[in-house]
């Protein structure tokens, strides 16, 4: 029926309501709103109604028609040739026959919230419309006959801008969607154009008598006449001959192919929907095209090695990147097959991170394509995907082309470039001879064991590598000093010999100038000096330098240093010829022993190899050791020296004597003046027995009786002095015990006669009452009173008699104290005087002999043996 408009639903079923009176002519269906716009008669003549229906809503069954507004421009009444409506819905454009286009702009469902004016005129018919919204600018594509032009709606007064001079037929327009920029399609008999809103865009060949043009999911539908048929209808007509045929053709814009071809009879229109093409044709048959799914296009593709073709349909259907990667690889092995190694590698290239690499690099090691392999492991490299030996491989590929420019771009990339382990490159290009590369490398990356390693090991360049190590950070300027320093000391003993002085002092980092002001002084960082001795195993004079530059610049330096210097003094002293020369070495020598920083022992050993004597006698008067130094001398048969040693340390060691004279006795030459000399001293000093010293020259033949003659007398002669002296001295206390017997004796019978006229104590004359003693000392009874300490006792008398009584009982406190006696007798020089004092306190007064029998008496001769065998076991005498 005519004036009916249809619905068909997805399961084919047909529903229909009747939209006008006399037929409808043009629909439009919004694409995101359940919107229906439809021009139509409902009354014969050129009178076209606009009708907006709501297909949501229903009234008596039909869609609801929300507004109807005649389509005239103007006032005079034309066909409408084609129709738009916005997305938004606030516009509507319909263009007619004689050239005009009205827009309505508002609510196009509403007449009350739009208005409709007039926004084209012209002479040629209007054929397509399109509208494009991007971001908050709206355009309006306006295509007839002969133009094609924008204008700007969001805009005020809508400006135009003519984009071509040649139009298009009826249905032979169309907007892409937004992946291709939503662009205006115009199709023309020779070529497809494509129209920004500001310019003209691409063009396609297409030649054909195009009929109708569709856009649908990036495809670029289009149906032309058969080239062979000879009727070609106007603009307008819609009338066919029965036998005419239709080609429809679907491209692919993006990918450039022909998505499908075929001829049909006469066909009415080609719809896009639910994914598919809808063929109607006038016999009343529709077809539908359906889509095949990726990867069935990508076999079809394969199987006709359109891999190119392939690769772009991948991307254009947003395919992972495992799919693309197997694509990118069966286009490589088809090239390489072909023998297009060049081509291959290149696709290869795109599948890294994907693909095995060692899938591509077995490929071209086997076919010798160093320049491919090249290609592909800097492309590996680039992408941060390489390990080790993918590195170890490009360098040697690099190595082999010797192609140096390459090498030095893969080597000298930015930090952010290094794609690679810079080790195993160092290890490689130090293997295949490029040393000035690897030294580059490592020095860049801070690689510093093997930039030294390059640099002593390879390059010899001594001088380089030890500038390097003095700009690095102290501790491995440390490190490296310790492996490298014997090597560096015996090509460039000099250089390294003050670098070794700085690093054991205050050691900073060599940097610029402008560094060093920039920078805060860092905290003082020293090396231990002892450590770098062994470094100069080979270098005593550059030894010599650094340990004296220590010692003057650091005088608290390790032990080791100061040995070691007095080693070295030793030996060049040892080595002296020239007096002048050998005297300041030993000085220098004894300077360094005084300066007490040397251990004692390895100084007195150092001083024995180089037989110094200044240095060890020295070590021997300082350690104390004087019976060491007089023995020294004695080894060395110097008789003058050892009695001066006996002078000069006799008084600390008593024995010294003892032992010159012992030690000239046993000499066979004639040293009678050095034993008379030694014999004064011991009889001077009484440092030894006579019988002691008569026995100890009798081993010398040489010695006769005149060399102990002066020396005997003169003992007899004290010792008769001496007798003589304490007979004096027995008499007189004999005396005095007699006198103090009698008196004592007188006392015990005899009245005492008080004859005192004044007081002892205030020297007053007496008066009674007085006290009297028989002292013969009186006093007041008040004086005595007032200062006697004790009835009984004479106040004056008193502190004398105090003392005497202590030392009786000091004595009988100590008169059975045997170990003290014994070591008093041992540590005596004279021992008789010491037996004679604890005679003085009684220790012998209650002697009885073990040997007699009991109750026998002890003769005087038993006694007097006794006594001499205790003095001579017990009289010290020093060996």
């Amino acid at each position: 029926m005519e004036g009916q408009i249809w619905f068909l639903t997805r399961s084919l079923q047909l529903s229909s309501f009747q939209a006008y009176k006399l037929r409808v002519t043009h629909l439009f269906q919004l694409k995101q709103h359940s919107i229906l716009v439809s021009v139509g008669q409902d009354e014969h003549g050129i009178n076209p109604l606009v009708k907006v229906w709501n297909t949501d809503k229903r009234d008596s069954g039909s869609p609801l028609c929300t507004r109807i507004f005649p389509a005239i421009p103007g006032n005079k009444p034309t066909e409408v040739s084609c129709l738009s409506v916005h997305e938004n819905l606030n516009f509507m454009a319909i263009g007619f026959t004689d050239g005009s286009v009205v827009l309505t702009k508002g609510d196009i469902t509403r007449d009350r919230h739009s208005k409709t004016l007039t926004l084209h005129e012209g002479n040629s018919p209007v054929t397509g419309l399109a509208f494009r919204q991007a971001g908050k600018v709206t355009h309006l594509f306006v295509v007839n006959l002969e133009k094609v032009q924008c204008y700007t709606l969001s805009v005020k007064e809508y400006p135009r801008l003519e984009l071509d001079t040649h139009g298009c037929a009826l249905r032979c327009s169309a907007l892409t969607d937004p992946s291709q920029d939503s662009q205006f399609i115009v199709a023309g008999n020779e070529c497809v154009y494509l129209y920004q809103p500001d310019e003209r865009g691409p063009c396609f060949a297409f030649d054909g008598h195009k009929i109708l043009v569709h856009w649908h999911r990036g495809y670029l539908l289009l149906l032309t006449q058969d080239s062979k048929s000879p009727n070609k209808p106007g603009f307008g007509s819609k009338e066919t001959s029965p036998t005419e045929k239709h080609v429809l053709t679907i491209y692919d814009l993006d990918n450039k192919f022909i998505a499908y071809s075929a001829a049909f009879d006469d066909i009415i229109d080609v719809l896009a929907e639910w994914g598919s093409f809808y063929i109607l044709t006038r016999d009343g048959k529709m077809f539908v095209l359906q889509e095949k799914d990726t990867q069935t296009k990508l076999e079809m593709l394969f199987k006709k090695n359109l891999f190119v073709m392939a690769i772009n349909l991948a991307k254009s259907q947003h395919l992972d990147k495992d799919g693309l990667s197997e694509i990118f690889r069966q286009y490589g092995d088809h090239l390489y097959v072909k023998g297009d190694h060049d081509g291959a590698i290149q696709q290869y290239i795109r599948t890294i991170g994907k693909l095995e690499p060692s899938y591509v690099i077995r490929k071209f090691l086997d076919a010798q394509r160093i320049h491919n392999l090249t290609a592909y492991l800097q492309a590996l490299h680039r992408q941060s995907l390489a390990n080790a030996d993918h590195t170890t491989l490009l360098l040697n590929c690099y190595t082999k082309l010797k192609d140096s420019s390459k090498l030095e771009e893969f080597i000298k990339s930015s930090e952010s470039e290094v794609h690679f382990d810079v080790e195993i490159a160092i290890k490689v290009l130090r293997q295949a001879g490029y040393h000035s590369h690897a030294v580059f490398l490592a020095e860049k990356h801070a690689h510093h064991e093997w930039y030294l390693k390059i640099q002593l090991e390879d390059l010899k360049n001594y001088q380089e590598a030890l500038r390097y190590i003095g700009r690095l950070p102290f501790e491995q300027a440390e490190t490296n000093m310790k492996h490298y320093g014997k090597t560096l000391m015996h090509h460039v003993p000099e250089s390294t010999t003050v670098l070794l002085k700085k690093l054991c002092t205050d050691y900073q980092p060599s940097q610029d100038l402008a560094d060093h002001d920039s920078l805060d002084r860092l905290a003082v960082n020293k090396a231990n000096s002892e450590e770098f001795i062994p470094i100069f195993a080979n270098n005593p004079r550059e030894l010599h330098a650094f340990l004296e530059h220590m010692i003057k610049v650091e005088p608290f330096s390790p032990q080791g240093v100061y040995d070691t210097l007095l080693e070295l003094r030793l030996q060049d002293w040892a080595h002296e010829q020239d007096p002048e020369k050998k005297e300041v070495l030993q000085r220098a020598a004894l300077s360094l022993l005084r300066s007490d920083n040397t251990v004692f022992d390895k100084a007195l050993v150092l001083c024995q190899m180089h037989s110094f004597k200044e240095g060890v006698l020295y070590l021997y008067e300082k350690g104390k050791l004087y019976q060491q130094i007089m023995h020294y001398h004695m080894q060395n048969e110097e008789y003058s020296k050892v009695v001066e040693a006996c002078k000069h340390y006799g008084n600390q060691e008593v024995c010294l004597w003892e032992q010159a004279l012992g030690y000239f006795a046993r000499k066979e030459e004639d040293c009678k003046a050095y034993i008379s000399e030694v014999l004064q001293h011991i009889d001077l000093n009484n440092l030894m027995p006579p019988l002691l010293v008569v026995q100890t020259l009798a081993h010398n033949s040489t010695a006769t009786l005149s060399v102990i003659k002066d020396y005997l007398i003169n003992k007899l002669q004290r010792e008769s002095q001496q007798i003589e002296e304490d007979e004096r001295k027995i008499r007189q206390y004999r005396e005095e015990t007699a006198n103090l017997r009698s008196e004592i004796q007188e006392l015990r019978t005899s009245a005492k006669i008080f004859q005192k006229t004044k007081c002892t104590m205030c020297n007053s004359p007496l008066e009674l009452p007085s006290v009297h003693f028989l002292c013969g000392h009186s006093f007041h009874q008040h004086c005595f009173e007032s200062y006697a300490e004790s009835e009984a006792e004479c106040p004056t008398c008193t502190p004398e008699n105090r003392k005497v009584m202590d030392m009786l009982r000091a004595q009988d406190q100590k008169r059975d104290l045997h170990d003290h006696f014994n070591r008093q007798l041992r540590g005596s020089n004279d021992g008789f005087s010491v037996v004679a004092d604890y005679f003085g306190r009684g220790v012998f007064n209650k002697l009885t002999l073990i040997t007699d029998p009991p109750g026998a008496k002890a003769g005087p001769g038993s006694l007097e043996a006794d006594l001499q065998r205790d003095l001579l076991i017990h009289t010290k005498r020093n060996v």
